[in-house]
């Protein structure tokens, strides 16, 4: 596994670009991201919008899953918030939780900077026979 190249991968990944998402560590099915949360990623009620974090651990998981060089789409995804924050950077932690030849199943954590759980994600990914450039 090429670390590199899955980040440079990535950055094709105009969306998560838009809204300011790095990549902070990959592995083997495993991928950490983060965000600093600006104006721009508030809601009317002043805490980050619940778009913002779905796009942060959805990209963790597209990062995590398509590590072993298969091209994986996710098929299902769901996310609970847990608690609103304001300010600060946000940080998505997906881990594999099944590695199946066609469905793979991730979870995520999102946190603070201090490390509380702000919100959790859960996502299933359909493994393709299409192979990745790395």
């Amino acid at each position: 596994m090429n670390t590199e190249k899955i980040k440079e991968y990535f950055l094709n990944d105009k969306y998560a670009e838009l809204v300011g998402i790095k990549i902070v560590d990959v592995k083997e099915g495993y991928c950490k991201t983060e965000m600093e949360i600006l104006p721009k990623h508030l809601n009317a009620a002043g805490t980050i919008q619940g778009g913002a974090l779905f796009t942060l651990a959805d990209l963790a998981v597209a990062v995590a899953a398509n590590t072993r060089g298969q091209l994986s789409l996710s098929i299902q995804a769901d996310i609970s918030f847990i608690k609103g924050i304001s300010k600060g950077k946000v940080y998505a932690v997906a881990t594999e939780v099944s590695e199946a030849k066609k469905i793979g199943n991730y979870e995520v954590k999102i946190k603070d900077e201090s490390g509380d759980t702000i919100a959790s994600f859960h996502s299933l990914i359909y493994r393709k026979k299409d192979k990745l450039p790395f």
